[in-house]
C-alpha cells in the first residue's frame, strides 16, 4: 500500500481506510462497496466542476458528455491501471485466478472506493488534488466503442428521460458479408444512424453518432 500512496502522491493520515477501499468483495463483508457508493458521487461532484470551469463555452448536454466519458468503466480502469491499483487489491483465490486484478469493473470499483477513502481521510481537497494529478483529459480516455451505448445511455436518463432505442432500418451486401443499418430513437424521434458488419456494431456506431450531435 506504500508504493500506492506514493503513485497517487497521497499518505493517509488513517492507512484502514485505504486498506478497506482495496478489499473486494470476495473477502466478506468488510469489503470496499460502501465506499465505492460514496465514491461515485465525490467523483461526479469533482468532474462536474472541473468540466464547468475549464469548458466555459460548453451547453449542458456537451458537458453531461464529457463527464460521463471522464466517469466511465474504462477511464476510471485506466487510471487504476496506471496507479497499479490492481497490484494492491485484497482478493479471495479464486477471484484473482480469474483475473481479478485486471479486470476493468474490478479496478473501477476499486478506484471509486479510494477517492472515497481519500475524501473521507483528507477531505474534498485531498480528494480533488488526487484527481487532477491522476486523471487523463477527456483526449487521453481510451474509451472502448462499447462503451458508447451505455455513455448514451446515461446522457438521455439524466434526470429521468427514456432510454434509447434502438431499430435495425436498412440492410445490404451479400449473405455471407451483409452490411446492417440502425437507428437511435429517443421518446420516438431518430437521433442518429449508424452502420456496421453485424448489428451490434451498427448500433454502436449510431450511439457514437448521437453523442457527437448531442454534445453540440
Amino acid at each position: 500500500m506504500t508504493q500506492l500512496e506514493k503513485n497517487l502522491g497521497y499518505t493517509f493520515q488513517n492507512p484502514a481506510l485505504l486498506r478497506r477501499a482495496l478489499t473486494h468483495p470476495s473477502m466478506g463483508k468488510k469489503d470496499n462497496q460502501r465506499l465505492e457508493f460514496l465514491g461515485d458521487a465525490v467523483l461526479q461532484y469533482l468532474m462536474s466542476d472541473k468540466l464547468y470551469r475549464e469548458y466555459p463555452e460548453d451547453r449542458e448536454g456537451g458537458l453531461t458528455h464529457l463527464r460521463a466519458l471522464m466517469v466511465c468503466e474504462a477511464a476510471l480502469s485506466q487510471v487504476a491501471r496506471n496507479l497499479a491499483v490492481g497490484e494492491a487489491l485484497i482478493m479471495d483465490r479464486g477471484e484473482e485466478q480469474t483475473g481479478g486484478r485486471e479486470k476493468p469493473s474490478v479496478l473501477c470499483d476499486a478506484m471509486e472506493a479510494i477517492l472515497a477513502a481519500i475524501y473521507l481521510d483528507g477531505g474534498m481537497e485531498a480528494a480533488r488534488g488526487v484527481m487532477e494529478r491522476c486523471w487523463p483529459s477527456p483526449a487521453e480516455v481510451q474509451r472502448p466503442t462499447q462503451d458508447s451505448k451505455g455513455a448514451l445511455q446515461e446522457l438521455l436518463q439524466r434526470g429521468g428521460g427514456d432510454p434509447p432505442e434502438y431499430r435495425i432500418t436498412g440492410q445490404s451486401g451479400p449473405a455471407h458479408d451483409p452490411r446492417f443499418q440502425a437507428t437511435v430513437y429517443r421518446a420516438g424521434k431518430a437521433i442518429a444512424t449508424g452502420e456496421g458488419h453485424t448489428k451490434k456494431q451498427a448500433e454502436q456506431e449510431a450511439a457514437v453518432k448521437a453523442l457527437e450531435i448531442l454534445s453540440h
